[in-house]
């Protein structure tokens, strides 16, 4: 380690890595914050960013580590349990995504874009009736979020509500939604 890497503190890693994050540069952002977590192993956040940055890339049983340890450092981060749960969601583990979702529902209700993500998982379980729920929730506490609108529609279909799953890809159409109006998977 050189003298000017001995002198940066876990915060100044910590920020490189999210500088280096949000340039899409994941491999050196995950260096950097490895260093911000060397310095301070119970930095949850940073460890919440290496896992957006694992994750990324497609490294899901690494981001599902990384998301554990800041969820282990700070369970009421509700962040790292939705991040969480997408990584899980990406790996093909549903149950245990939506038990994520569930936790981070929990801690912040409010949040539309947890619901939606619910509802893809459940919609992948082929739980259709409970995934309408998830979506309406979402459009409920963001009527202008286009993408449950869609996947709605998505799940209708599959339960033969095709006039209502036809409503639903209109309203997502006319919130500006310009994706495929099929039964392709669309989280965020």
């Amino acid at each position: 380690m050189t003298s000017a890497q001995c002198q940066q503190t876990a915060e100044d890693w910590f920020n490189k890595g999210v500088a280096l994050y949000g340039q899409g540069n994941y491999a050196d952002a995950i260096q950097a914050l490895d260093e911000a977590i060397m310095l301070d192993p119970k930095y949850a956040t940073a460890w919440y960013y290496k896992g957006n940055a694992l994750d990324d890339q497609g490294k899901y049983d690494e981001a599902i580590k990384a998301y554990d340890e800041a969820i282990k450092l700070d369970p009421k981060y509700a962040k790292a349990w939705i991040n969480n749960g997408v990584a899980l969601h990406n790996h093909g583990d549903f149950a245990d995504a939506i038990k994520a979702y569930d936790e981070a529902i929990r801690l912040d209700p409010n949040y539309a874009l947890t619901w939606y993500n619910k509802g893809n998982a459940l919609k992948k379980q082929g739980k259709y009736d409970e995934a309408v729920k998830a979506y309406d929730e979402a459009i409920k506490l963001d009527p202008k979020f286009a993408w449950p609108w869609n996947n709605k529609g998505n799940a209708l279909r599959m339960l033969h509500r095709n006039s209502d799953a036809e409503a639903a890809y209109a309203k997502a159409r006319e919130l500006g939604y310009s994706g495929p109006m099929t039964l392709l998977e669309t989280t965020v």
